[in-house]
């Protein structure tokens, strides 16, 4: 079948919008009629070829729609069944994934710099018949998405799928992080550093796991506004006061249970381990190139503070996506205030530079 997609042909330049051609599906595929995908930072390191993609590609990975295909042997989903997609597909038998660490899934990451399908095998192609390449096995920027079955997670059918398609990445990064990696206690002092989409998700899920106090970083004076109506408790411009001796002042000179950083700046990773207390947890969600180097004062790593890296906050979609949802639908988790504009996909590029000027939390590409 054929579709429009959003297509990434040179690194640095626009993407166009052009005919593709998607499938077939292959056992245990499902074809998902795209209804809304975000725009995330993975996408513009993408586009400004800090990931070395092999193009030309389909990006997105924040996406949601509706069943509109299934391939031999697919249980468990119907068609027209409202799904929210995951960007980790993994094989359930490899040396990481016996030790349920599925984001360090071999096949996963063995196939993901090819940017093809899960199984080494492409699924979409140009209109010339060339290999179009999928980001992060999904390439949620076309009106049709194929992936793995176990990558379409249902979610109930009041959830709007303009939110729900913030689940997918950035919610639950972010969420997962306070609740899975960091294991926020109840009455601690935790400090998130950056307050975009993932950084207010965090700050969410500190709030339901019972955080007493909730310190948000965050150089962006609207941004610290959205992250107080979020839940947090203390506000910090980075550039008027020092984040890690405001968490010291705060909790009578220790520093706070448990750090978040979700900025991806070196300021802000440093700021990281000098503001967690002995003891304490720092999760690292911001990222640098990957050839970047970073360097520490050895002192502020001491004293038995543990650092965990996570790319998608310890998520178990089958079960985290749904309860997501339902946390949305009885108003427990604000999603609404996450999106800054709903765009069609003949304005992406637009959409991408807003993010890269800084100016936007999330855009949703919706599809007819």
């Amino acid at each position: 079948m054929q579709a429009r997609a959003a297509v990434l042909r040179a690194i640095g330049q626009p993407m166009a919008i052009e005919r593709i051609r998607i499938g077939p599906l292959a056992s245990g595929d499902v074809l998902v009629k795209t209804v809304a995908a975000s725009l995330c930072h993975t996408d513009l390191e993408v586009i400004e070829g800090q990931l070395g993609l092999t193009l030309p590609a389909v990006l997105g990975h924040e996406a949601a729609g509706t069943i509109a295909a299934l391939g031999e042997g697919v249980t468990g989903l119907a068609l027209g069944d409202p799904v929210v997609l995951s960007w980790n597909p993994h094989c359930g038998g490899c040396f990481y994934c016996r030790r349920a660490q599925p984001i360090l899934c071999e096949p996963y990451l063995a196939n993901g710099p090819k940017a093809v399908h899960f199984d080494g095998r492409p699924r979409l192609a140009c209109d010339d018949g060339a290999t179009l390449h999928q980001l992060m096995y999904l390439g949620g920027f076309a009106e049709y998405v194929v992936v793995p079955a176990q990558q379409a997670v249902p979610v109930p059918r009041e959830m709007p799928l303009d939110r729900a398609c913030l689940l997918g990445c950035a919610v639950m990064t972010g969420f997962g992080a306070a609740t899975h990696i960091a294991r926020i206690g109840w009455g601690e002092v935790v400090m998130v550093l950056g307050a975009g989409a993932v950084g207010l998700a965090a700050i969410q899920g500190a709030k339901l796991a019972g955080a007493r106090q909730i310190i948000a970083v965050d150089p962006n004076p609207a941004r610290r506004a959205m992250a107080e109506r979020a839940g947090a408790t203390t506000l910090c411009d980075p550039a008027a006061e020092d984040p890690a001796a405001l968490a010291r002042r705060l909790t009578a000179g220790r520093g706070a249970d448990a750090v978040i950083e979700a900025a991806g700046v070196p300021a802000s990773l440093r700021s990281s381990v000098e503001a967690v207390r002995p003891g304490g947890q720092v999760v690292w969600l911001g990222k640098l190139g990957v050839n970047a180097e970073m360097p520490f004062r050895w002192g502020a790593l001491m004293q038995e503070k543990r650092i965990t890296r996570s790319s998608y906050g310890g998520a178990r979609p089958a079960e985290d996506f749904p309860l997501l949802a339902e946390a949305y639908l009885a108003g427990k988790l604000d999603l609404d205030s996450l999106i800054t504009a709903r765009i069609g996909l003949e304005e992406i590029n637009q959409g991408f530079a807003a993010l890269q000027r800084g100016e936007a939390i999330r855009s949703v590409v919706m599809f007819p």
